[in-house]
């Protein structure tokens, strides 16, 4: 039999959906499960959207530009420049997903063997991303005691090295919806102009911050113009996550340039995504009111049902649709297989996904959970019950 190569054996695997066949077979048990797992949000997509697609008239699904669609890459320069940001259709590469961006970006920016510093836990498939790219995620660890807060930056110092090209931020952050400070950026702005270093910033959750906070973009970051990537996309802004559209985006010419070679060969971004996520630009602003509302009343569900639970720490998350709540339990790899596998409250359980798989280290999130509150209220709740009951059978309870 061939052998796999090097590359295929190191890639790692979803932390996130990992545990697809353990939920498959419980459902066909005839469980009711809760999908807690993933950032697959049940909020309804922009009626303009669905409405655009369903008066889609094409002959035939042809090649877009590398680029993309030059109305779609306006459209976008044009929601920049509503922010504030002087942003050009040349600055904007459409993208199959935000995925597609940061691997555009590792390949563009770094030389295999770079590194990449950010902050853990950190979304798990940066993993991925750096594994195709041949370059190394170098993590500084974030404590959940301080709510998931930048660490100091001494601790960037001291992992700084010949290797080190950039540093990568998510913001509001997948996984712990932790929103980043106008302070806490200027530290690493100070960093990026010390080193000359890439700045990659992921703003895809960008449009929902609670609790009065206003996001930060890296564009807002003076004096670093040439050194930022925003990494973006239609997934979470306008729940679209089937539509595959996300946008490499920087002011650095010869980035672009470099950039476009990545684009080029593999031909086209997906057509109608984009004429789906041309359509979302005219989404209203009560859209992402009323959304964001519906997810400060999912948060403080979760967070306060938690948190009452004897032996849960659970941090409040100012961003995004996530959190990561650490449970008295021995190992959360094993305790999410069991709830999919051995428990079962009033026939219904819940699929979470274990912290261990956004740390560098699998000792580190040993005893965590990322919790996605993208359902309902009403299972939310159910949710949190069942939660609350398994924690009082679980064998590796401590």
């Amino acid at each position: 039999m061939p052998s796999i190569s090097e590359r295929g054996e190191k890639m790692p695997q979803s932390a996130i959906r990992k545990l697809v066949p353990f939920a498959n077979k419980a459902k066909q048990e005839g469980k009711t499960i809760y999908h807690l797992n993933i950032g697959q949000p049940d909020i309804l997509s922009p009626e303009k959207v669905m409405e655009g697609i369903r008066e889609i008239d094409v002959k035939y699904l042809e090649y877009s530009p590398s680029a993309g669609l030059e109305g779609y890459r306006e459209g976008i320069a044009k929601y920049y420049q509503n922010l504030g940001h002087n942003i050009g259709a040349n600055n904007v590469i459409v993208t199959t997903g935000g995925s597609e961006a940061l691997t555009f970006a590792f390949m563009s920016c770094l030389n295999p063997s770079d590194e990449i510093l950010t902050t853990e836990p950190f979304y798990a498939n940066y993993n991925g991303f750096a594994s195709i790219a041949n370059v190394k995620i170098k993590p500084i660890k974030a404590d959940i005691k301080d709510g998931f807060s930048l660490p100091p930056i001494s601790k960037f110092k001291e992992q700084i090295t010949s290797k080190t090209k950039a540093i990568l931020v998510c913001n509001p952050g997948n996984p712990t919806g932790y929103l980043y400070t106008k302070e806490e950026l200027e530290e690493i702005k100070e960093l990026v102009i010390e080193h000359d270093l890439y700045l990659f910033s992921d703003e895809v959750y960008r449009e929902f911050c609670y609790d009065g906070k206003q996001h930060v973009s890296a564009f807002d970051l003076k004096g670093i113009e040439d050194n930022v990537v925003i990494i973006d996309s239609t997934s979470k802004r306008y729940s679209m996550c089937g539509a595959r559209i996300g946008a490499f985006i920087s002011l650095n010419e010869k980035l672009m340039s470099t950039c476009m070679k990545y684009a080029q060969a593999r031909l086209s971004p997906p057509l109608l995504g984009q004429l789906a996520g041309l359509k979302a630009l005219d989404t209203e602003p009560s859209y992402f009111d009323a959304v964001r509302d519906e997810y400060v009343e999912r948060r403080n569900l979760l967070v306060n049902g938690l948190n009452k639970i004897h032996g849960v720490i659970c941090p409040k998350p100012s961003g995004a649709f996530y959190t990561v709540a650490q449970l008295p339990i021995d190992d959360s790899d094993k305790f999410c297989q069991w709830l999919l596998e051995e428990f079962s409250y009033e026939n219904q359980t819940v699929m979470l996904a274990p912290a261990s798989g956004f740390y560098a280290s699998k000792e580190d999130g040993i005893n965590q959970v990322r919790i996605a509150y993208v359902l309902n209220l009403e299972a939310l709740s159910k949710a949190v019950k069942c939660l609350e009951e398994a924690l009082k059978v679980y064998p590796g309870r401590v």
